[in-house]
């Protein structure tokens, strides 16, 4: 292992919190005296199949971790996802089944393999202690926190300052969390900014439990490709792991040029210098924001899919959107038949989520056959040939007549 300052130099690259410091000071030295890796958790929630690069900030100081020699806990919240983590909610979420978290852990664990040496990943599903426990056991967890701890957690008191209800299983998230960290016997728990609440509650359980109290370590919550909110699938402004490349080029080439440090930090995981520099060429007009937005899309590209896939890519972005061609491959459609209604065809062919959406698209003028906008909203579209339906910048169809 490394000494103890060139760990801990790589451990707080990009970190927002690292607390308490001085207690991972001794764990570190604790472990390299005993030559006993530390164990570092970081808990994924599977309310959702699939995994973003807002996910891979954490999950690539997770990865920082295993190349530093110590030991990593992937937990599964296959049971509390059933409850529904209502960080940053304003309302209950709906609840979920057993089998359905299930089903999307295991699509987590294949993505989160694309950041992680899964043959050094410890992988467990938090059902396995929390689907056991008995009601006592849940009461005398419960006992080990205050309703008024609870409340100080923002989300919690502008819902019962705003009069919007809190349901009592919503408190049990935030313990059920805390208790992973036990059962584990976690040395260091990983989480966003929005987590560190539930991450210093694992803290204090650990402790009541009698156990060393985890040190914690929160990552940036990066934005999504609107510059707005956060990265999420719901809003439509992520991008996924298992984006193809060319969708994945795309999308890092829409995000606002303001994020373009952002992203270069947290998407692309440069360093700390590089990101200066990277900056300060923004700022003096020494590094021009196309190049510098197509080095962000082919290094994210790069690492998911690999350095051919980039410059594919790349390639195909300058062809379309440069030259105003279109790609040589995209989804097929085989009309049913010779005149559909385009409406009809946006929604049945997933390009818009509702009928209300498709006719919005077309009135904004997003909306093309054969590179032609179509504006008429009662448009019939003609299959008797084969026809191309753009939308937007990135969503193509190949119609093929019967």
């Amino acid at each position: 292992m490394m000494t103890v300052t060139e760990q801990l130099r790589v451990i707080e690259e990009h970190v927002v919190d690292l607390l308490p410091h001085d207690e991972l000071v001794k764990k570190l030295e604790r472990s390299l005296a005993t030559k006993t890796p530390l164990r570092v958790k970081l808990g994924l929630d599977p309310s959702r199949p699939d995994i973003h690069i807002g996910h891979a900030v954490v999950l690539n100081k997770l990865r920082q971790f295993q190349d530093l020699g110590h030991n990593v806990v992937l937990i599964i919240g296959d049971f509390t996802a059933m409850i529904g983590d209502p960080t940053g909610k304003s309302k209950t979420r709906p609840a979920l089944t057993l089998e359905e978290t299930r089903e999307n852990g295991r699509t987590y664990v294949d993505q989160a393999a694309k950041i992680l040496d899964m043959m050094r990943t410890e992988v467990v599903y938090n059902s396995t202690w929390l689907d056991s426990m008995s009601f006592k056991d849940v009461i005398a967890l419960s006992a080990k926190y205050t309703v008024a701890q609870l409340l100080e957690r923002d989300d919690f008191t502008k819902r019962y300052r705003g009069g919007e209800p809190i349901s009592v299983h919503e408190f049990l998230y935030p313990l059920s969390q805390a208790y992973d960290s036990v059962a584990i016997r976690s040395d260091i728990e990983l989480g966003g900014t929005d987590q560190k609440f539930n991450l210093l509650v694992g803290r204090e359980i650990m402790r009541s439990y009698g156990l060393e109290p985890q040190c914690i370590l929160t990552m940036p919550i990066l934005e999504g490709t609107d510059g707005v909110e956060k990265m999420s699938k719901s809003l439509g402004n992520y991008i996924g792991l298992t984006d193809s490349p060319r969708d994945m080029f795309g999308k890092s080439m829409s995000i606002p040029d303001i994020l373009m440090p952002r992203y270069y930090q947290y998407a692309c995981f440069a360093s700390q210098d590089d990101v200066k520099a990277f900056s300060d060429g923004l700022r003096n007009g020494s590094i021009h924001p196309r190049n510098a937005k197509v080095d962000i899309a082919k290094r994210v590209v790069a690492r998911y899919h690999g350095q051919q896939a980039a410059d594919d890519a790349f390639a195909e972005f300058e062809r379309v959107f440069v030259n105003k061609d279109v790609p040589d491959e995209m989804p097929e459609y085989v009309a049913q038949s010779a005149s559909e209604s385009l409406v009809d065809l946006l929604v049945h062919k997933q390009l818009a989520k509702s009928k209300t959406e498709a006719r919005t698209l077309i009135k904004q003028g997003s909306v093309q056959l054969d590179g032609v906008k179509v504006l008429d909203l009662e448009h019939s579209v003609d299959c008797t040939t084969e026809r191309v339906l753009r939308v937007g910048k990135l969503r193509f169809l190949r119609i093929r007549p019967q």
